[in-house]
């Protein structure tokens, strides 16, 4: 279509019976145009059937042809959009209002596809200033210079043209407004896109919630049913001991009526021969009364209750068996899911005591006798025989292990950053240490407020250090045994934290072994 085509107003697309946008447009002999059921209708209910228009006059009704040029210019205008609310429409439609394409800066007008054609076609028009379509053009145009209002000045709270700025806000603090509109856009964008990481955190928080519950669910049903399996063992056991008891009682008591029957017997046969009168008869008969077998004599038999001494201790002991191997499982589980937060940790030697020694890679250290000659600065332990981790940590999850094979005292755990390091130091959480240690080759303590005696069957050659920024948790593991040794919890942590390492004196070789800072092992 060519543009020509385009520039007729929008009335021209108007049918003159019907006031609409065409329908089926078709034209008359006299060249006009009307929808096709308006006309035949109009020609039904006149007398004579001429024009609407012109009024010519026609002396039958004459055939109508559909105009094809005019119908694909109704059909191309019918498929520019209506302006939708929060869009900008036409200011040149009469009827509805089509969607505005752009807006002209100096005539102060905006137009849709059909009406921007003169912009687009005129020369004189074509120098006018286009934009993307916006409301109120007035007013976004300087009252003053006649241009659009692209500057906030700052300084009088006002928005201002280029040339305002450069006439009247020379001095004035300026911004733009576009980029000042894309600064916001980037922060909505930001604020989106925090929304969406706070969603996936929830379903992932969810997920892992239901994963616990899932395997909480599990564990206690196998525990609830272990413990049922043992009463239900421990009740049978009882319950077959005192059957058995009443069946040998109910023997006895069967042999015990017998003799009864027997005995009440022969004492009838001895009543009636005391009554005889014929002595020697009665001689007779005693005497074969006596000859007969003896009667067992059972009246010393006796049913001792059986014994169910140790019998419940004996189901407790197998119950806590079976819930020491499942509460392992547990640990060797939850162990591993913490071993995936596991950090790389090397010592850092600028904080180091002049008297530990550490290895070239910073995973090792261990103590001697002699003092190095190092600067005292800030960060340096001056007393006590201690290291920390080049590491911070101020968020989420991290864990370490460390090998304290061969040693007969060490301590280890994390520690505030702005820890006091110099002279005599207090190894609680209150001065900003979360720690256990070893000491006598075989006291295990946790530094709580107060000390708190750790009760290990055998001592961890390797401690796994596990730490909950957010959770306020610090966990400290036996990896070989997978058990927990130790959790400070409730913790309240609002400085970096920084791994810690205590080898302790050597002891004349005793304790010369060192603590190693160990690859984590994350193998499923």
């Amino acid at each position: 279509m060519s543009a020509a085509s385009c520039l007729l107003s929008e009335d021209q697309f108007l049918c003159s019976i019907c006031l609409d946008v065409f329908t089926d447009p078709v034209s008359t002999p006299c060249g006009h145009n009307f929808c096709k059921n308006c006309i035949t209708q109009h020609w039904t209910v006149t007398d004579r059937c001429q024009c609407p228009m012109c009024e010519e006059k026609f002396d039958s009704r004459p055939q109508l042809r559909v105009n094809t040029l005019f119908s694909e210019m109704v059909a191309h205008s019918s498929e520019q959009q209506a302006a939708k609310p929060g869009e900008v429409p036409c200011d040149v439609c009469t009827g509805t209002k089509l969607k505005a394409l752009k807006s002209c800066l100096v005539c102060l007008t905006s137009y849709c596809e059909t009406h921007l054609q003169l912009h687009l076609t005129t020369s004189s028009l074509k120098r006018h200033q286009l934009t993307k379509p916006v409301e109120n053009l007035e007013g976004r145009m300087c009252t003053k210079h006649h241009k659009p209002l692209e500057l906030f000045c700052q300084t009088d709270q006002t928005c201002v043209c280029m040339l305002c700025s450069v006439l009247d806000h020379k001095t004035h603090e300026l911004a733009e407004l576009g980029k000042t509109e894309a600064e916001i856009q980037q922060m909505i964008q930001k604020r989106r896109l925090k929304i969406e990481e706070l969603k996936e955190s929830v379903k992932t928080s969810k997920a892992a919630a239901d994963r616990e519950k899932a395997e909480g669910v599990e564990v206690f049903t196998a525990l609830k049913e272990a413990a049922e399996r043992g009463l239900n063992e421990l009740m049978e056991e009882i319950q077959d001991k005192q059957e058995t008891a009443e069946k040998q009682a109910e023997g006895f008591i069967t042999d015990l009526q017998q003799e009864i029957s027997e005995l009440m017997k022969r004492s009838s046969e001895v009543e009636q021969l005391s009554r005889s009168a014929d002595h020697l008869h009665l001689l007779q008969s005693f005497s074969s009364l006596t000859a007969a077998p003896p009667t067992e004599n059972r009246t010393e038999v006796s049913v001792r209750p059986p014994s169910y001494e140790g019998t419940v201790v004996r189901a407790v002991v197998q119950l806590e068996e079976t819930l020491r191997k499942k509460r392992k499982l547990l640990f060797e589980a939850e162990l591993k899911r913490l071993q995936q937060s596991a950090v790389d940790v090397t010592l850092d030697p600028d904080t180091a005591h002049p008297k530990l020694i550490l290895s070239d890679d910073g995973k090792q250290v261990n103590h001697r006798d002699e003092r190095k000659n190092l600067p005292d600065n800030p960060e340096r332990f001056s007393k006590t025989v201690s290291v920390l981790g080049k590491q911070s940590f101020s968020a989420g999850r991290f864990y370490f292990e460390v090998q304290v094979k061969g040693k007969t005292k060490w301590e280890l755990g994390v520690v505030r950053e702005s820890i006091n390091r110099k002279g005599r130091i207090t190894l609680t959480p209150l001065k900003g240490f979360w720690t256990i240690c070893l000491r006598n080759g075989n006291e295990y303590k946790a530094w709580a407020d107060s000390p708190v005696r750790l009760s290990l069957g055998s001592g961890p050659e390797k401690v796994g250090v596990f730490v909950d920024y957010e959770e306020g948790l610090v966990s400290f593991y036996d990896v070989d045994a997978a058990a927990l040794l130790y959790s400070f919890t409730g913790c309240s942590f609002t400085d970096k934290l920084l791994p810690y390492f205590g080898p302790c004196l050597n002891e004349d070789g005793k304790n010369s072994a060192p603590l190693i800072i160990s690859p984590v092992n994350q193998t499923a």
